[in-house]
């Protein structure tokens, strides 16, 4: 409320706007509607989307590959899906790792920032580096997190993101050292911020009591992690292994991807780091990026509890075709987890972390939720042969899986897209620092106005506003 503004004022001006509220949709029609064969007239590209569902080539990168079809004479052909990081297969990355029984989530940090592979003494040293830079600025935590506390953990990761320019001595300079040193600080500090804004919403909207746990240097990323958040710090090896990999699986996916693309739309102004990487975090917060993972783990518990049979392959496959059909689930007529934007066969994701969930049900009782999830991602796709008649490849993504270990985790689902962002900071980071260094040219695509050209209106001749307040 204005300070100088009586009471009674405060309360027509409030309802002033609503009456402004309800006047967008009551004119909708007339200013914001555009028919939806305008964009085939025009030939926009929706989404950035080409017509065969391929993306429009925007720009050139040397961090992240996706590969999910080939282009064979004008025709998009789907093949295995393969990511690669800096050139190198991401299967490889997790398989040596596991074979040497560490984690891998520092290296992957290393590779991607600096291009290579580092060697054991080398990545020691990193290691140590990442760990030293997770503590906060002074004060931090207490003035920037709990005096305005969120519900939501993602809104209050990019505030803290945002308010880290103000502890930055050199926050907008945009050399690539500079850059490097800000790139490191927060792909150490992140999981610490996601950490503290989890212990603040749980106290302050949750009724929980406040536990908060000081960053532990001596742990790599993904133990340190669990360590904080656990109120008695305890987790199992195979809980931090299955995060270790989740991080290294979800760490980069692309400039195409939309969170790296705003990060790259950012940085192409000139703005300082923290702007960007602030947008990219509102960008994953969105439940058509970020938060998919969440919205799969829902469906699969409608499906568990409407589906009375979990083995019966009719019953399943007729419940998928419900969903289709809008008869079921979220009435959007999609199954969650099903079906990729580049890959078409498989999501080389999916197996590797598929094959943890395997491990981990077993551990932990959930065999059958387990065997579901098979059967789901089996039939989704006759589900969609047999109801649309489609004839397209469809694959489960790796969302399909990352919110089911979470589950079995323990991990509430408000940290699954925080988690996401906490692996996806060093892709962001390799993208502003790639976009700075090739590109000297704003990123600016075209928007074609559709509206009608109208004189102006002297304020005498106006027509009065007719609002229903009611």
């Amino acid at each position: 409320m204005l300070k100088n503004t009586p009471k009674n004022d405060h309360q027509e001006l409030d309802k002033t706007l609503r009456s402004y509220m309800k006047l967008v949709h009551q004119q909708n029609a007339n200013c914001n509607a555009i028919p939806a064969h305008f964009f085939s007239d025009y030939n926009v590209k929706r989404g950035l989307r080409n017509a065969d569902g391929t993306g429009v080539l925007a720009g050139l990168t040397t961090i992240g590959e996706v590969h999910g079809y080939v282009m064979d004479e004008g025709t998009k052909a789907p093949v295995e899906g393969k990511l690669r990081y800096r050139g190198i297969d991401v299967e490889d990355i997790v398989e040596n790792c596991q074979k040497e029984h560490r984690y891998g989530f520092e290296e992957t940090v290393f590779l991607l920032t600096f291009g290579f592979l580092p060697d054991k003494d080398t990545l020691e040293k990193f290691t140590k580096l990442l760990a030293s830079r997770r503590e906060l600025p002074e004060d931090f935590t207490e003035d920037m997190i709990f005096k305005a506390p969120s519900n939501n953990i993602m809104n209050k990761l990019a505030r803290s993101v945002l308010a880290l320019y103000s502890y930055d001595d050199d926050p907008d300079n945009t050399s690539v050292s500079n850059l490097v040193r800000q790139s490191i600080d927060l792909i150490a500090r992140f999981p610490v911020l996601v950490a503290n804004a989890f212990s603040c919403k749980q106290h302050y909207f949750d009724g929980e009591s406040l536990i908060l746990h000081n960053p532990n240097f001596e742990l790599p990323i993904a133990e340190n992690f669990l360590y904080m958040i656990r109120p008695n710090k305890e987790y199992t090896p195979l809980e931090a292994e299955i995060l270790d990999l989740s991080l290294i699986l979800q760490a980069e996916h692309g400039g195409g991807n939309n969170s790296a693309f705003a990060v790259r739309v950012l940085s192409s102004t000139g703005t300082d780091t923290y702007s960007a990487i602030a947008a990219a975090v509102g960008s994953l917060k969105g439940p058509k990026h970020g938060g998919a993972n969440a919205k799969m783990l829902a469906q699969m518990e409608e499906i568990k509890a409407n589906v009375k049979d979990w083995t019966d392959e009719q019953e399943v496959l007729e419940y998928l075709k419900k969903i289709l059909r809008r008869e079921a689930g979220d009435g959007k007529g999609l199954i969650y987890g099903m079906g990729h934007a580049v890959y078409t066969i498989s999501d080389p994701r999916t197996g590797i972390l598929k094959e943890k969930a395997r491990q981990l049900s077993e551990v932990t009782g959930h065999q059958a939720e387990f065997a579901l999830h098979d059967l789901v991602q089996r039939l989704a796709p006759i589900a969609f042969a047999e109801e649309k008649g489609s004839t397209k490849d469809i694959c489960a993504n790796v969302d399909f899986y990352t919110g089911f270990v979470y589950q079995m985790m323990g991990l509430p689902q408000e940290l699954y897209t925080p988690l996401f962002a906490m692996a996806r900071i060093v892709g962001w980071c390799a993208h502003r620092i790639e976009e700075i260094m090739t590109s000297n040219r704003i990123l600016r695509p075209a928007y074609k106005s559709v509206t009608k050209r109208l004189s102006y209106v002297p304020m005498e001749e106006r027509e009065p506003l007719n609002i229903d307040d009611n």
